[in-house]
């Protein structure tokens, strides 16, 4: 591999997204806590958080910040422009208080959250772009850039406006390598022609390579009956040249110490191996499941509250596995509390918020037999 910023980071990094709950609905700061030391342990380094992560910030100032010295970790967060904010200094505030959640004191990466076609002219509208880089001056963040969810050609004119970045976020996984809605490989191609280094999201696709269709997990336990589904994803994704780290959204003890079992001592894919990728990735060119990763940014501003991930959810559950009722009962307990997809108005504030730009008002329409 090159030479390249970042080439010498634990190439597993700790995505606090998806973190552990109580039924309460809080984070399980206890486990959290257990999930950061085996971490620790292992070599890691990279955590991932950001304004937008609901009791994230707060839950990284308790597991990791408060407990362990400042110069042992790195701490990413970012800032979003059309999320939680309603104008140029509610924006801007988001650097503050992230900080003050997290004590971190400064941040080692910051990035410009979630840039798509719909929402990027926002950062330059409330010059987001020279705030950031004056945060950097004053030593707050020591390396910017951004997160990104669009089209390869708005990934080069932003690369070629903003040719300082330190570092990218892209969605890289070997499902969506050849997918035109992310452009995995197109996108990657780019930052490289620029020059720029990548940290990984979305590798393992919100999980749904964890525990993909029964015809995928027939090829991979075919090639090694040993090695779990998650790490055919995040090698791959690791496999890469100029990657900084692959973030693993990790909500339990047993997926950091899976994780950290194949990449504590890191191995990329050799040959035989990607050509089990290959074939994987030609079965699921023939895979009608919804491909939702349960960001949930789609529920931030529906009017409706409608339970988007969760009725997406039990819809594959039914493409994969009919049940006897088609669903009925789990999709009922989905929703319980919630927007159903018979709530629809159409408004595509949705389709707008999704990074993986699914038409999520029609997809909800052919949830409505569930209801019925």
């Amino acid at each position: 591999m090159s030479d390249y910023f970042g080439k010498e980071i634990f190439k597993l990094g700790f995505g606090l997204m998806r973190l552990p709950k109580l039924e309460s609905g809080e984070i399980n700061i206890e486990e959290t806590c257990e999930m950061v030391d085996k971490f620790i342990a292992a070599g890691g380094t990279y955590f991932d958080t950001a304004y937008v992560y609901e009791g994230s910030e707060v839950a990284t100032k308790a597991a990791l910040v408060d407990r362990y010295p400042r110069e042992s970790y790195t701490l990413a967060s970012k800032i979003n422009a059309w999320m939680q904010c309603t104008d140029e200094a509610s924006a801007k505030q988001q650097f503050y208080t992230s900080l003050e959640r997290t004590g971190a004191g400064y941040f080692d990466y910051y990035l410009l959250h979630s840039l798509q076609r719909n929402n990027y002219k926002k950062y330059d509208e409330y010059h987001l772009w020279d705030f950031v880089k004056e945060q950097k001056a004053n030593g707050l963040i020591r390396y910017y850039g951004f997160s990104f969810h669009s089209d390869p050609a708005l990934l080069d004119e932003l690369l070629t406006l903003h040719p300082d970045v330190d570092f990218i976020q892209l969605q890289i996984n070997y499902a969506d390598w050849e997918n035109p809605g992310v452009a995995s490989r197109e996108c990657y191609e780019i930052a490289r022609k620029h020059g720029v280094s990548v940290t990984v999201m979305e590798p393992v696709k919100g999980g749904a390579l964890a525990n993909p269709s029964d015809k995928v997990k027939e090829e991979f336990l075919k090639a090694d009956p040993n090695a779990s589904f998650a790490s055919w994803a995040i090698r791959f994704a690791a496999s890469l040249d100029g990657i900084i780290t692959v973030l693993s959204g990790m909500s339990n003890i047993a997926q950091v110490e899976d994780n950290l079992s194949y990449m504590k001592d890191f191995r990329p894919l050799g040959e035989n191996e990607l050509t089990v990728i290959e074939n994987v990735r030609k079965i699921l060119l023939a895979d009608e499941s919804i491909k939702c990763t349960a960001c949930r940014y789609c529920v931030e501003g529906c009017p409706m509250n409608i339970a988007i991930p969760e009725i997406f959810a039990v819809k594959n559950s039914e493409t994969r596995k009919p049940s006897a009722d088609g669903g009925k009962a789990a999709y009922e307990s989905a929703v319980e509390g919630k927007g159903r997809a018979s709530d629809c108005i159409e408004c595509e504030q949705c389709r707008d918020a999704c990074p993986q730009h699914l038409p999520i008002s029609n997809i909800l329409k052919s949830c409505l037999p569930m209801e019925e």
